[in-house]
């Protein structure tokens, strides 16, 4: 093809009276000097002309992933191979008195066309990674290992092809000699060959994306990550510190990823408050009265007594309280707190909602809060919890309950001073 135009060149300049084989040096000179006069004007022509008026028009618009493209100057790039392809024509019909000459600028100017054409992609890519984050497309495929991947790709074709041109050999002959150099660059480049194929399944899988919260003590890394890559990942910790993680440690090693959390729209907590059980005793009569003003427990009462006093009815000698049911402080706590959490604005009502009491210990009886909050950012969340257990905390001593808390240097000093007054 390359033949066919430049011998319809060849012919029109010729037409035009112009020799197009000249045999002299000066003629030679005077025939490249116009080939790089002509390659300048088509240049001046794209770039201040075309490429300025798109950039016009782009600078117009409504739309804002255009601005990406212009700002990394892809159009700018792609208007260099206009002179490019202009002195790859020309060129070698001025040298063809020269065909040594012609044949190495010839394959010169090849390698420098697959050289640009391959810098006005990268340059799109980078554009198109650039809008993926404003997107947010990132945080659901990790466009940057797949940008990656496919400028890693374009290098070695354009290497296979520059070297094939440069060689005048067919790109096959060097695809079969790679065959030969596997080992040793497995050998070489094995750290690097994990993490290729890791980023590939990472990215795959989607096991890690940007912004997701991971976490893996093995490597220090407790916080967001930046950037997914084809080697690593950058993950920035929630006190500033950054990580970086080998890609294929992620999917040879365990971690945590706090995604589905995030996604779920509510945030665990699960922590228990430890009551004395010295403090656990029957309601009495007066205890429930004074409880049943309590807006959280109008309903229960009324629904337990009856339940109690059907209960009780097939229970001869009520005067031995042990000999029926009767409420509890510990119980009517828990009742309360399974109401008072579903009335609560920030709880998750469609999650998991409990209170329940796990076995005694050395340090009490402990009655565990399991509840999701509908706010999963870290500060709201903490301060929900905090909220939460201020309250519970605060009401116990209105059920007559105690938490448990080992003794103190004061207690003990108290011990002392009792006994040296005694």
């Amino acid at each position: 093809m390359d033949q066919e135009i430049r011998l319809e060149i060849s012919t029109w300049l010729t037409g035009l009276g112009i020799d197009s084989q000249p045999s002299d040096g000066v003629s030679t000179s005077i025939m490249l000097l116009a080939c790089v006069l002509v390659a300048a004007i088509s240049y001046f022509i794209m770039h201040r002309g075309v490429i300025r008026a798109v950039n016009m028009v782009i600078l117009r618009s409504r739309v804002t992933w255009d601005d990406v493209f212009m700002r990394y100057k892809v159009l700018e790039k792609l208007a260099m191979l206009v002179p490019a392809i202009v002195l790859n024509l020309l060129v070698p019909i001025t040298l063809t008195e020269h065909p040594v000459l012609s044949s190495l600028v010839d394959r010169l100017l090849s390698i420098w066309l697959v050289i640009l054409m391959i810098r006005a992609i990268y340059a799109g890519l980078d554009a198109v990674n650039e809008i993926s984050d404003i997107n947010e497309v990132s945080r659901r495929l990790p466009v940057k290992s797949f940008v990656q991947l496919f400028k890693l790709f374009l290098f070695f074709v354009g290497l296979i092809v520059c070297l094939s041109v440069l060689a005048d050999q067919s790109p096959v002959y060097f695809l079969s000699g790679l065959g030969v150099a596997t080992g040793f660059v497995m050998l070489v480049f094995r750290d690097t060959i994990l993490g290729f194929v890791a980023g590939i399944q990472l990215a795959a899988n989607r096991m890690v994306s940007k912004g997701d919260w991971i976490q893996m003590d093995k490597y220090g890394a407790d916080g967001a990550v930046e950037e997914v890559s084809l080697t690593t990942v950058k993950v920035r910790n929630w006190d500033k510190t950054i990580t970086m993680i080998p890609a294929y440690a992620l999917v040879s090693d365990a971690f945590r990823n706090w995604r589905g959390m995030s996604e779920s729209g509510g945030r665990r907590i699960k922590r228990a408050v430890n009551i004395d059980i010295n403090s656990i005793k029957f309601l009495t009569e007066n205890d429930r009265k004074r409880l049943s003003k309590i807006n959280c427990l109008k309903e229960y009462f009324p629904a337990k007594i009856s339940e109690i006093q059907a209960s009780n009815a097939k229970v001869s000698d009520l005067d031995m309280m042990v000999n029926g049911r009767h409420l509890t402080n510990v119980g009517t706590f828990r009742a309360y707190l399974q109401e008072y959490l579903q009335r609560h604005d920030k709880v998750h009502k469609d999650m998991t909602l409990m209170v329940r009491q796990l076995a005694p210990t050395t340090e009490g009886l402990p009655i565990e809060v399991y509840i999701f909050t509908n706010d999963t950012r870290w500060a709201f969340y903490e301060a929900i919890q905090a909220d939460i257990f201020d309250h519970i905390f605060a009401v116990l001593p209105e059920f007559g309950l105690q938490a448990f808390q080992a003794p103190t240097g004061n207690d003990i000093r108290s011990l002392k001073s009792v006994k040296v007054e005694g």
